[in-house]
């Protein structure tokens, strides 16, 4: 037994929850110099900054949905992985405990959530041996359900939207590509990186593109025609117009990183691994006897990291607009796309399993003028209530098939989320009087200090993610994205970037 190697792999989760890595950080500040200043891609950029700040300075989630543990681990020879598996699973468990790390672990049949971020299949933990005997590599990627959901495979020859046929070549491959960040638009997390597999079967073609997820943003393939084709995304795809969150912008990928598999004569797949810019990655090199940490992977502790924000953070334009819940129709039918407002008042929350319930029961409390949060909170137990420690949106299109009748029927006025919704929800929205309204994705720290106490919560045996949370909000910012009139940013910047993608698939 390694007596050092629990506490080890505390200190590696607990850190790539909260501090995002050096080469991260750099992509993501390299974003911010190429937009325009006073743009909506700009000021997302600028909340994520401050964001990035606060989760390190406070040892806070990055964001809320602390995503899917997905462990590689290589080990000496003989080395007892059984006893790591067991130490890694409690690890994940206190790291849960501690609140860095939100209870994400489901029963994929009764929908029971297990506290703990325990049960089958989660963690996830890849072993390998190697000629090492002295030492032991622990890696982790934390990849959230929004940005998995934005996974893309392709079995090629296909007819791509807007590209035409993709062939079982580079150049068919470069077509999945970039129809799969088209594809995603804002709804994982734009900018993001993604990890690809030309080959494997549909199983190993995954796997592989997920492992690329492991590699720096700023290394280089050695594989020559790989590291062309790389080059080669990296410089059509922000010409795509996706920008942050997807509202249209010069920076719609921070990196591509792709690997090749040999595959049966019959298939030819294309996996892509979409990875938010919440990119959570780190690992450690431990002692083989004591399992300390000897060195970090992808990080150096004793180089000071600089703050992404400056110290003025998210400036007011002086343009925004003061909403106080509960709101009224005419409050809600004088906003239109591309109004910044600062929410305050009571909203709830609610992700899918209370939209689900909602379409066949009477909602627990009266949401007649109401906000809906698309939000799964990370919270903490604080004497007989409770605090959130972070608090960002979550993927909005899950609640399409919901929300437009939950609107009409409960008197809903707004919804928060992310990456915007389809034609149900606006049609719905110009029925009923309501707004979509866009807060920016993974910035869970900066959301969660918009929150100033939780005045309750329902449905709690759904789970903290899927609960009903009661929140008091202030000055909440966010940009109506879909307003009361028919009109849809979404839907502008999808059809413009995709009048793009179609020039580059010549």
């Amino acid at each position: 037994m390694l007596p050092q190697f629990l506490d080890s792999v505390v200190q590696l989760v607990v850190k790539t929850a909260t501090d995002l890595p050096p080469d991260v950080r750099a992509a993501m500040k390299a974003a911010m110099s190429r937009e325009d200043p006073g743009t909506q891609s700009a000021q997302a950029l600028t909340i994520i900054a401050q964001n990035i700040d606060q989760a390190a300075d406070g040892e806070g989630a990055i964001c809320q949905d602390t995503g899917m543990p997905t462990f590689e681990i290589k080990t000496p020879v003989g080395a007892n992985q059984i006893a790591m598996k067991k130490q890694i699973r409690e690890a994940v468990a206190e790291a849960t405990k501690r609140g860095k790390l939100r209870p994400n672990s489901v029963d994929s049949l009764t929908g029971e959530n297990s506290g703990n971020n325990l049960g089958p299949g989660t963690p996830i933990m890849h072993f390998d041996q190697w000629e090492n005997d002295d030492e032991i590599e622990v890696k982790l990627v934390l990849k959230g359900g929004g940005c998995e959901n934005m996974n893309s495979q392709y079995s090629l020859p296909a007819e791509l939207p807007h590209l035409g046929r993709a062939d079982r070549s580079i150049e068919g491959v470069r077509k999945c590509i970039l129809h799969a960040v088209w594809h995603a638009q804002g709804k994982g997390c734009a900018p993001g990186a993604i990890g690809v597999c030309i080959g494997g079967d549909r199983t190993s073609g995954y796997v592989q593109a997920k492992e690329q997820l492991f590699r720096t943003l700023d290394d280089v393939n050695p594989d020559p025609r790989l590291a062309q084709l790389e080059a080669s995304i990296m410089g059509e795809v922000n010409k795509l117009g996706i920008g942050t969150m997807g509202f249209g912008g010069h920076v719609s990928l921070i990196g591509c990183k792709v690997g090749a598999l040999n595959r049966l004569p019959a298939s030819f797949f294309v996996s892509v691994a979409y990875d938010c810019w919440a990119y959570r990655r780190l690992g450690v090199v431990l002692d083989a006897k004591t399992g300390a940490i000897k060195r970090w992977l992808y990080r150096d502790p004793s180089t000071p990291v600089a703050a992404m924000a400056d110290q003025a953070g998210v400036v007011r334009t002086g343009r925004e607009i003061a909403l106080r819940t509960p709101l009224t129709e005419e409050q809600v039918r004088s906003l239109k796309v591309g109004d910044i407002v600062l929410v305050s008042g009571r909203a709830y929350t609610g992700r899918d399993a209370v939209h689900h319930h909602l379409m066949s029961h009477e909602p627990p409390v009266d949401l007649r003028g109401g906000v809906i949060y698309h939000c799964g909170p990370v919270v903490a137990k604080q004497g007989d209530g409770w605090k959130v420690t972070a608090a960002g949106p979550t993927t909005s299109i899950r609640e399409e098939p919901y929300q437009a009748d939950i609107i009409k029927r409960y008197g809903v006025r707004a919804v928060i989320g992310k990456g915007g919704m389809a034609g149900k929800t606006l049609a719905g929205l110009k029925e009923s009087g309501a707004v979509y309204l866009n807060a920016v994705g993974g910035a869970a720290q900066f959301y969660a200090r918009c929150i100033t106490a939780v005045e309750g919560v329902s449905l709690l045996e759904f789970g903290t993610p899927e609960a009903m949370w009661h929140l008091m909000l202030q000055e909440f910012p966010a940009i109506v994205t879909m307003d009361a009139h028919g009109n849809s940013l979404h839907t502008d910047v999808e059809k413009a970037s995709a009048a793009e993608l179609a020039g580059l698939g010549v």
